[in-house]
């Protein structure tokens, strides 16, 4: 099938706008509950929003393109689906999840800190300062924040999460931190996420977990919590992660969680002002008046800053193409890009990268 080639239609339209043009060929391949995005060469590019309708390819005639990766919020996808096995009190989520996902690359993003056990298959998450491959019998605890995830489909991937919420840290070592020789770590401000190694006792905890799971009934509100706390004093207490323990106790001694820790280890992503506001837990408003304060400027002029920043790195030491390095710097249009690099440093990104050669 031939690309469809749109004129003067704005950046991003919804499926309800854009009846004309569209053959009843190109309607069976388009679900009703999706996004599109027109990127190089004004090509219409079609993306799913529901995970049970996610395409491998993003090209409406089937050809890869350059990965402008939606960002999807991994909590609310869990917390309101009808479908998935979970308990919840409140904020607190446990799910075990079989993943019906069939893009290769997704985006996911959380308010809430999150930690996975896989089961079975293999999920690669990739965040600002790290890349972790995840197999079956593996555990990574995830600051809250984005993270690019790269699916593997020889097999199916199967998870326990969950979902664990500032006050459940902050309840849980209340009591015990001043009592646990937690050494401070510069690298607790970068920490994005840590692997859990193996043991003994995680085995058993996570076995232990499933089993609720196959019970006929739910567990008792206060038994998830006190297993989630279990959880976290075993994990602070191991010397085997310590900017996760001295992160976890930054957390517990914190009354407002810091901006700033979200902030410099998110820019990167193609996330709006209102869910920068969700992962800091505060409202627009208060997330706009508060990131004046502690940056000195709105935050609009401080993302462009720091993803122009981030992209002339990658110019200078990847070998991605532009427009690549523009959707993984968190721009959304290219020609945007273009402009304001140029504003920024004077000449055009493939200029730039010809020149910094």
């Amino acid at each position: 099938m031939a690309p469809l080639y749109l004129q003067d239609k704005p950046a991003a339209v919804h499926i309800d706008d854009l009846h004309a043009g569209f053959t009843d060929a190109h309607w069976k391949m388009v679900p009703q509950a999706c996004d599109f995005r027109i990127c190089e060469n004004r090509i219409l590019y079609f993306y799913y929003l529901h995970s049970t309708f996610l395409p491998k390819q993003h090209l409406i005639q089937g050809h890869p393109t350059p990965s402008l990766i939606i960002m999807r919020n991994f909590f609310e996808i869990i917390k309101e689906g009808l479908h998935f096995n979970k308990f919840e009190v409140g904020d607190l989520v446990v799910v075990e999840y079989s993943c019906p996902l069939e893009d290769e690359h997704l985006g996911l993003f959380s308010q809430s800190d999150y930690l996975v056990h896989v089961l079975s298959g293999k999920k690669t998450w990739k965040t600002i300062n790290g890349v972790w491959v995840l197999e079956a019998g593996d555990t990574l605890y995830l600051k809250k924040g984005a993270a690019i995830i790269n699916q593997y489909f020889e097999e199916e991937f199967c998870l326990l999460g969950f979902f664990i919420p500032d006050y459940l840290i902050q309840e849980c070592l209340a009591d015990v931190v001043g009592k646990i020789p937690i050494q401070h770590n510069e690298e607790a401000f970068q920490f994005t996420a840590a692997a859990l190694q193996s043991n003994h006792y995680l085995d058993g905890y996570f076995q232990s977990m499933l089993n609720y799971f196959r019970g006929k009934e739910k567990p008792l509100d206060e038994i998830l919590k006190i297993k989630l706390k279990e959880l976290l004093i075993n994990v602070i207490c191991s010397d085997e992660n310590p900017v996760l323990a001295a992160y976890l106790k930054s957390i517990a001694l914190a009354g407002e969680f810091s901006l700033p820790l979200i902030m410099e280890t998110n820019y990167c992503y193609n996330l709006s002002l209102e869910e920068f506001a969700k992962l800091t837990h505060r409202s627009l408003s208060t997330f706009k008046r508060d990131f004046q304060n502690y940056y000195n400027m709105p935050p609009g002029r401080w993302l462009l800053g720091k993803r122009l920043e981030r992209s002339a790195q990658f110019l200078l030491g990847e070998s991605a193409n532009v427009t690549q390095i523009a959707f993984d710097c968190g721009f959304e249009d290219v020609s945007h890009f273009s402009r304001a690099f140029k504003q920024r440093f004077g000449c055009p990104p493939s200029e730039f990268r010809k020149v910094s050669a």
